[in-house]
Protein backbone atom coordinates (compact mmCIF):
# COMPACT_ATOMS: atom_id res chain seq x y z
CA UNK A 1 0.00 0.00 0.00
CA UNK A 2 1.39 3.72 -0.75
CA UNK A 3 1.27 6.29 1.58
CA UNK A 4 -1.70 8.78 1.54
CA UNK A 5 -1.51 11.97 2.12
CA UNK A 6 -4.52 14.99 3.13
CA UNK A 7 -4.04 17.68 -0.41
CA UNK A 8 -7.18 19.58 0.77
CA UNK A 9 -9.76 20.22 3.34
CA UNK A 10 -13.19 22.35 3.79
CA UNK A 11 -16.42 22.72 5.18
CA UNK A 12 -19.31 24.85 5.59
CA UNK A 13 -20.21 26.83 9.20
CA UNK A 14 -22.68 23.93 10.62
CA UNK A 15 -26.20 25.28 11.03
CA UNK A 16 -29.67 26.05 10.08
CA UNK A 17 -30.28 26.48 6.52
CA UNK A 18 -33.62 26.48 5.67
CA UNK A 19 -32.78 28.38 2.23
CA UNK A 20 -30.17 25.89 1.16
CA UNK A 21 -30.18 22.87 -0.25
CA UNK A 22 -28.03 19.63 -0.21
CA UNK A 23 -26.37 20.45 -3.08
CA UNK A 24 -25.76 24.19 -2.44
CA UNK A 25 -23.90 22.67 0.64
CA UNK A 26 -21.92 20.39 -0.92
CA UNK A 27 -21.05 22.55 -3.46
CA UNK A 28 -19.24 25.24 -0.78
CA UNK A 29 -17.62 22.57 0.71
CA UNK A 30 -16.22 21.00 -2.12
CA UNK A 31 -14.69 23.81 -3.98
CA UNK A 32 -13.40 25.08 0.02
CA UNK A 33 -11.24 21.44 -0.19
CA UNK A 34 -10.29 22.10 -3.62
CA UNK A 35 -8.77 25.77 -3.77
CA UNK A 36 -7.30 24.63 -0.18
CA UNK A 37 -5.56 21.67 -2.16
CA UNK A 38 -4.24 23.60 -5.05
CA UNK A 39 -5.56 21.16 -7.59
CA UNK A 40 -7.50 21.63 -10.80
CA UNK A 41 -11.05 19.60 -9.90
CA UNK A 42 -10.85 17.54 -13.33
CA UNK A 43 -7.63 16.04 -11.71
CA UNK A 44 -10.25 13.71 -9.04
CA UNK A 45 -10.30 11.04 -10.16
CA UNK A 46 -12.82 9.31 -7.89
CA UNK A 47 -15.52 10.83 -5.76
CA UNK A 48 -17.25 9.16 -2.25
CA UNK A 49 -20.49 11.10 -1.42
CA UNK A 50 -21.62 10.13 2.40
CA UNK A 51 -25.04 10.49 3.28
CA UNK A 52 -27.19 9.40 5.93
CA UNK A 53 -30.52 10.58 5.94
CA UNK A 54 -31.71 12.94 2.42
CA UNK A 55 -33.22 9.49 1.21
CA UNK A 56 -36.46 9.85 4.18
CA UNK A 57 -36.37 13.53 4.05
CA UNK A 58 -36.59 14.34 0.49
CA UNK A 59 -37.32 11.23 -1.47
CA UNK A 60 -34.18 11.24 -3.56
CA UNK A 61 -32.58 8.09 -3.17
CA UNK A 62 -30.02 5.65 -5.35
CA UNK A 63 -28.18 8.51 -6.98
CA UNK A 64 -27.83 11.04 -4.11
CA UNK A 65 -23.83 11.83 -5.16
CA UNK A 66 -24.23 12.11 -8.80
CA UNK A 67 -26.95 14.28 -8.33
CA UNK A 68 -24.54 16.43 -5.83
CA UNK A 69 -21.21 16.00 -8.10
CA UNK A 70 -23.22 17.37 -11.26
CA UNK A 71 -23.87 20.62 -9.29
CA UNK A 72 -20.37 21.13 -8.48
CA UNK A 73 -19.33 20.14 -11.82
CA UNK A 74 -17.44 16.84 -11.07
CA UNK A 75 -19.16 14.43 -13.52
CA UNK A 76 -17.76 11.41 -15.84
CA UNK A 77 -15.97 9.79 -12.83
CA UNK A 78 -16.54 6.85 -10.45
CA UNK A 79 -18.76 8.27 -8.05
CA UNK A 80 -19.69 6.09 -5.32
CA UNK A 81 -22.97 6.84 -2.83
CA UNK A 82 -22.18 6.09 1.65
CA UNK A 83 -24.71 5.51 3.71
CA UNK A 84 -22.92 4.04 7.33
CA UNK A 85 -25.67 6.38 9.66
CA UNK A 86 -23.35 9.32 11.47
CA UNK A 87 -20.30 7.04 10.11
CA UNK A 88 -21.25 8.25 6.64
CA UNK A 89 -18.41 10.90 6.19
CA UNK A 90 -15.21 8.72 8.07
CA UNK A 91 -16.57 5.63 5.97
CA UNK A 92 -16.08 8.12 2.91
CA UNK A 93 -12.65 8.75 3.69
CA UNK A 94 -11.51 5.10 4.66
CA UNK A 95 -12.95 4.26 0.97
CA UNK A 96 -10.92 7.52 -0.90
CA UNK A 97 -7.68 6.35 1.30
CA UNK A 98 -8.18 3.03 0.18
CA UNK A 99 -8.74 3.91 -3.35
CA UNK A 100 -5.07 5.81 -3.39
CA UNK A 101 -3.47 3.52 -1.12
CA UNK A 102 -4.06 0.74 -3.19
CA UNK A 103 -2.53 2.82 -6.47
CA UNK A 104 -6.36 2.65 -7.96
CA UNK A 105 -6.30 6.41 -8.13
CA UNK A 106 -3.55 9.13 -7.19
CA UNK A 107 -6.70 11.45 -6.33
CA UNK A 108 -10.02 10.90 -4.65
CA UNK A 109 -12.67 13.29 -3.04
CA UNK A 110 -14.41 12.08 0.39
CA UNK A 111 -17.36 14.77 0.66
CA UNK A 112 -20.20 14.34 3.35
CA UNK A 113 -23.52 16.46 3.31
CA UNK A 114 -26.57 16.33 5.70
CA UNK A 115 -29.84 18.51 5.63
CA UNK A 116 -31.84 17.63 8.70
CA UNK A 117 -33.99 21.05 8.84
CA UNK A 118 -36.67 20.55 6.32
CA UNK A 119 -39.62 22.66 8.04
CA UNK A 120 -40.97 19.69 9.14
CA UNK A 121 -39.19 18.10 12.75
CA UNK A 122 -40.90 15.31 12.57
CA UNK A 123 -39.72 13.79 9.26
CA UNK A 124 -36.28 14.59 10.39
CA UNK A 125 -36.61 12.78 13.79
CA UNK A 126 -38.40 9.84 12.36
CA UNK A 127 -35.16 9.79 10.01
CA UNK A 128 -32.56 10.37 12.44
CA UNK A 129 -34.01 7.16 14.70
CA UNK A 130 -33.83 4.99 11.75
CA UNK A 131 -30.42 4.05 12.94
CA UNK A 132 -30.45 1.55 15.29
CA UNK A 133 -32.32 -2.29 14.37
CA UNK A 134 -35.94 -1.50 13.98
CA UNK A 135 -36.85 -5.24 14.63
CA UNK A 136 -35.05 -4.76 17.99
CA UNK A 137 -34.26 -1.89 19.39
CA UNK A 138 -37.31 -0.06 17.40
CA UNK A 139 -40.02 -2.16 18.55
CA UNK A 140 -38.68 -1.68 22.03
CA UNK A 141 -39.10 2.34 21.64
CA UNK A 142 -34.89 2.44 22.62
CA UNK A 143 -33.56 5.71 21.19
CA UNK A 144 -29.96 7.11 20.85
CA UNK A 145 -30.45 8.86 24.66
CA UNK A 146 -31.56 6.43 26.10
CA UNK A 147 -28.69 4.05 24.67
CA UNK A 148 -26.12 6.73 25.46
CA UNK A 149 -27.74 6.92 29.02
CA UNK A 150 -27.78 3.46 30.30
CA UNK A 151 -24.03 3.56 29.09
CA UNK A 152 -23.12 6.68 30.70
CA UNK A 153 -25.40 5.20 34.08
CA UNK A 154 -22.96 2.02 34.10
CA UNK A 155 -19.88 3.89 33.89
CA UNK A 156 -21.06 6.28 36.64
CA UNK A 157 -22.05 3.27 38.80
CA UNK A 158 -19.16 1.40 38.29
CA UNK A 159 -15.81 4.51 38.28
CA UNK A 160 -17.80 6.99 40.82
CA UNK A 161 -17.77 9.68 38.07
CA UNK A 162 -20.02 12.66 38.97
CA UNK A 163 -22.76 14.79 37.62
CA UNK A 164 -20.54 17.60 37.71
CA UNK A 165 -18.06 16.15 35.72
CA UNK A 166 -20.60 15.03 33.26
CA UNK A 167 -21.14 18.44 32.60
CA UNK A 168 -17.52 19.88 32.71
CA UNK A 169 -17.18 17.98 28.98
CA UNK A 170 -20.37 20.13 27.60
CA UNK A 171 -18.70 23.33 29.36
CA UNK A 172 -15.37 22.62 27.47
CA UNK A 173 -17.07 22.03 24.13
CA UNK A 174 -18.88 24.63 24.45
CA UNK A 175 -15.54 27.04 25.14
CA UNK A 176 -13.84 25.57 22.53
CA UNK A 177 -16.57 26.34 19.87
CA UNK A 178 -17.32 29.30 21.00
CA UNK A 179 -13.63 30.18 19.64
CA UNK A 180 -14.78 28.03 15.54
CA UNK A 181 -16.17 30.19 13.12
CA UNK A 182 -17.54 27.17 11.79
CA UNK A 183 -19.37 26.01 14.91
CA UNK A 184 -23.30 26.09 15.17
CA UNK A 185 -23.13 27.33 18.95
CA UNK A 186 -20.74 29.50 19.67
CA UNK A 187 -22.26 30.15 23.29
CA UNK A 188 -19.75 29.06 26.15
CA UNK A 189 -22.02 27.34 29.15
CA UNK A 190 -21.34 27.23 32.94
CA UNK A 191 -21.30 23.76 34.60
CA UNK A 192 -25.35 24.87 36.73
CA UNK A 193 -26.83 26.17 33.54
CA UNK A 194 -26.29 22.14 32.16
CA UNK A 195 -26.95 20.47 35.02
CA UNK A 196 -30.46 22.54 35.01
CA UNK A 197 -31.03 22.38 31.59
CA UNK A 198 -33.75 20.09 30.72
CA UNK A 199 -33.47 16.13 31.29
CA UNK A 200 -33.49 14.29 28.17
CA UNK A 201 -32.59 10.94 29.76
CA UNK A 202 -30.94 11.16 33.27
CA UNK A 203 -28.30 12.03 33.81
CA UNK A 204 -28.19 13.60 29.96
CA UNK A 205 -29.32 17.00 29.90
CA UNK A 206 -30.31 19.18 26.89
CA UNK A 207 -27.17 21.16 27.02
CA UNK A 208 -25.57 17.41 27.22
CA UNK A 209 -26.88 16.79 23.35
CA UNK A 210 -25.57 17.75 20.24
CA UNK A 211 -27.97 20.01 18.22
CA UNK A 212 -29.82 18.86 14.95
CA UNK A 213 -28.03 20.81 11.62
CA UNK A 214 -27.09 21.31 8.57
CA UNK A 215 -23.67 21.02 6.79
CA UNK A 216 -20.88 19.47 4.79
CA UNK A 217 -17.39 18.87 4.38
CA UNK A 218 -14.77 17.53 2.34
CA UNK A 219 -11.17 15.79 1.93
CA UNK A 220 -9.18 15.66 -1.02
CA UNK A 221 -6.36 13.17 -0.07
CA UNK A 222 -3.58 12.09 -2.70
CA UNK A 223 -0.67 10.15 -3.75
CA UNK A 224 2.85 11.62 -2.64
CA UNK A 225 3.62 12.17 -6.22
CA UNK A 226 1.02 14.98 -6.44
CA UNK A 227 1.44 16.28 -3.01
CA UNK A 228 5.28 16.81 -4.22
CA UNK A 229 4.07 19.34 -6.73
CA UNK A 230 1.72 21.22 -4.34
CA UNK A 231 2.58 23.50 -1.59
CA UNK A 232 1.47 22.04 0.97
CA UNK A 233 2.05 20.77 4.01
CA UNK A 234 2.33 17.18 4.61
CA UNK A 235 -0.39 15.52 6.68
CA UNK A 236 -0.01 11.84 5.98
CA UNK A 237 -2.95 9.49 7.14
CA UNK A 238 -0.90 6.79 9.03
CA UNK A 239 -4.25 4.43 9.57
CA UNK A 240 -7.80 4.47 8.51
CA UNK A 241 -9.76 2.03 10.44
CA UNK A 242 -13.64 0.67 10.13
CA UNK A 243 -14.96 -1.75 12.26
CA UNK A 244 -19.31 -3.28 12.22
CA UNK A 245 -20.42 -4.01 15.52
CA UNK A 246 -20.26 -7.53 16.44
CA UNK A 247 -21.99 -10.41 18.86
CA UNK A 248 -19.59 -10.04 21.80
CA UNK A 249 -19.02 -12.54 24.81
CA UNK A 250 -19.01 -10.98 28.51
CA UNK A 251 -15.58 -10.26 28.56
CA UNK A 252 -14.86 -9.09 24.87
CA UNK A 253 -13.28 -6.18 24.10
CA UNK A 254 -15.61 -3.39 22.63
CA UNK A 255 -15.61 -1.74 19.46
CA UNK A 256 -14.17 1.13 19.84
CA UNK A 257 -10.97 -0.68 21.66
CA UNK A 258 -11.16 -3.37 18.80
CA UNK A 259 -10.83 -0.51 16.17
CA UNK A 260 -8.48 1.90 18.10
CA UNK A 261 -5.69 -0.94 18.60
CA UNK A 262 -5.89 -1.40 14.79
CA UNK A 263 -5.46 1.55 14.16
CA UNK A 264 -2.23 2.09 16.57
CA UNK A 265 -0.88 -1.17 15.32
CA UNK A 266 -1.25 0.17 11.68
CA UNK A 267 0.08 3.82 12.14
CA UNK A 268 2.64 2.48 14.41
CA UNK A 269 1.96 4.72 17.38
CA UNK A 270 1.23 4.30 20.81
CA UNK A 271 -2.10 6.06 22.66
CA UNK A 272 0.02 8.12 24.57
CA UNK A 273 1.66 9.32 21.66
CA UNK A 274 -1.64 11.51 20.36
CA UNK A 275 -1.35 15.34 21.08
CA UNK A 276 -5.08 15.99 19.50
CA UNK A 277 -8.62 14.34 19.07
CA UNK A 278 -11.72 14.64 17.50
CA UNK A 279 -14.12 12.36 19.08
CA UNK A 280 -17.80 11.32 18.28
CA UNK A 281 -19.82 13.21 21.70
CA UNK A 282 -23.44 12.85 20.59
CA UNK A 283 -23.69 13.28 23.92
CA UNK A 284 -21.13 15.05 25.77
CA UNK A 285 -20.28 12.17 28.41
CA UNK A 286 -19.43 9.85 25.70
CA UNK A 287 -16.40 11.54 26.03
CA UNK A 288 -15.13 10.72 29.25
CA UNK A 289 -16.15 6.93 28.27
CA UNK A 290 -14.04 7.65 25.01
CA UNK A 291 -10.97 8.84 26.52
CA UNK A 292 -10.59 5.35 27.87
CA UNK A 293 -11.55 3.34 25.46
CA UNK A 294 -9.34 4.46 23.30
CA UNK A 295 -6.33 3.93 25.86
CA UNK A 296 -5.68 7.62 26.01
CA UNK A 297 -6.03 7.23 30.03
CA UNK A 298 -7.08 4.41 32.44
CA UNK A 299 -10.08 2.86 32.73
CA UNK A 300 -11.89 5.67 35.73
CA UNK A 301 -9.27 8.12 35.06
CA UNK A 302 -11.72 10.18 32.61
CA UNK A 303 -13.65 12.05 35.43
CA UNK A 304 -9.58 12.88 36.79
CA UNK A 305 -8.95 14.22 33.50
CA UNK A 306 -11.84 16.47 32.77
CA UNK A 307 -11.39 18.12 36.39
CA UNK A 308 -7.66 18.64 36.23
CA UNK A 309 -8.60 20.46 32.36
CA UNK A 310 -6.09 17.20 30.48
CA UNK A 311 -8.67 17.50 27.77
CA UNK A 312 -8.92 21.63 26.99
CA UNK A 313 -7.53 23.69 24.67
CA UNK A 314 -3.96 24.55 26.56
CA UNK A 315 -4.08 20.42 28.49
CA UNK A 316 -1.77 17.67 27.59
CA UNK A 317 -4.35 15.72 25.14
CA UNK A 318 -7.11 18.70 23.69
CA UNK A 319 -10.16 16.49 22.73
CA UNK A 320 -12.74 17.96 20.78
CA UNK A 321 -11.20 21.70 19.99
CA UNK A 322 -13.62 22.48 17.21
CA UNK A 323 -16.16 22.29 19.73
CA UNK A 324 -17.00 18.56 18.95
CA UNK A 325 -20.61 17.62 17.84
CA UNK A 326 -22.30 19.48 21.46
CA UNK A 327 -21.51 22.44 19.91
CA UNK A 328 -19.74 22.26 16.23
CA UNK A 329 -23.11 20.59 15.52
CA UNK A 330 -23.99 16.72 13.59
CA UNK A 331 -25.34 17.37 10.41
CA UNK A 332 -24.41 13.51 10.25
CA UNK A 333 -23.35 12.37 6.93
CA UNK A 334 -20.62 15.67 7.50
CA UNK A 335 -19.41 15.04 10.65
CA UNK A 336 -16.27 12.47 9.99
CA UNK A 337 -15.40 14.49 7.84
CA UNK A 338 -15.58 17.58 9.29
CA UNK A 339 -13.64 16.00 12.25
CA UNK A 340 -10.70 15.15 9.92
CA UNK A 341 -11.00 19.20 8.50
CA UNK A 342 -10.59 20.09 12.15
CA UNK A 343 -7.08 17.74 12.64
CA UNK A 344 -5.91 19.36 9.66
CA UNK A 345 -6.23 22.55 10.05
CA UNK A 346 -4.54 21.78 13.88
CA UNK A 347 -2.03 19.62 12.42
CA UNK A 348 -0.92 22.82 9.86
CA UNK A 349 -1.31 25.19 12.73
CA UNK A 350 -4.32 26.82 10.99
CA UNK A 351 -6.90 26.85 13.47
CA UNK A 352 -6.76 30.26 14.39
CA UNK A 353 -7.78 30.99 18.06
CA UNK A 354 -8.40 27.51 18.93
CA UNK A 355 -4.90 26.43 17.68
CA UNK A 356 -3.33 23.54 20.15
CA UNK A 357 -0.04 24.67 21.19
CA UNK A 358 2.73 23.49 20.70
CA UNK A 359 1.70 22.33 16.84
CA UNK A 360 0.27 18.74 17.08
CA UNK A 361 2.28 16.02 15.33
CA UNK A 362 -0.14 13.00 15.77
CA UNK A 363 -3.77 13.61 16.05
CA UNK A 364 -6.81 10.78 16.26
CA UNK A 365 -10.42 11.07 15.07
CA UNK A 366 -13.27 9.20 16.38
CA UNK A 367 -16.67 8.41 14.52
CA UNK A 368 -19.72 6.83 15.61
CA UNK A 369 -22.88 5.56 14.08
CA UNK A 370 -25.77 3.66 14.74
CA UNK A 371 -26.48 0.93 16.78
CA UNK A 372 -26.48 -2.99 16.38
CA UNK A 373 -26.27 -5.89 18.87
CA UNK A 374 -26.15 -3.52 21.79
CA UNK A 375 -22.79 -1.92 20.39
CA UNK A 376 -22.05 1.07 18.24
CA UNK A 377 -23.27 -0.08 14.63
CA UNK A 378 -19.62 1.57 12.81
CA UNK A 379 -16.90 2.85 14.07
CA UNK A 380 -13.96 5.04 12.10
CA UNK A 381 -10.82 5.77 13.75
CA UNK A 382 -8.09 7.84 12.09
CA UNK A 383 -4.98 8.87 12.66
CA UNK A 384 -3.25 11.80 10.84
CA UNK A 385 0.47 12.65 11.27
CA UNK A 386 2.00 15.82 10.66
CA UNK A 387 5.56 15.05 8.33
Amino acid sequence: MRPVYVLGVGMTKFGKYIEKSLKDLSFEAAWNAIHDSGIIANEIEMAFFANAYAGLITGQESIRGQTVFREIGLMGIPIFNIENACASGSSAFYLAHLAVASGQVDIALALGAEKLFCGDLNKSLHALSTSSDLDIEGRMGMLFAGIYSMRVRNHMEKYGLTKEQLAKVAVKNHDHGALNPYAQYRNRVSVDEVLESRMIADPITLLMTCPMGDGAAAVIVGSENVLSRLNQRAVRAASTVLQTARISKIGDKGIVERTSKEAYDKAGISPKDVNVAELHDAVAPIELLLYEQLGLCKPGESGHWIDEGVTWIGGSLPANPSGGLSSKGHPAGATGLAQITELVWQLRGEAGERQVKPIPKFALAENGGGNVAGETAAVAIHILIRE
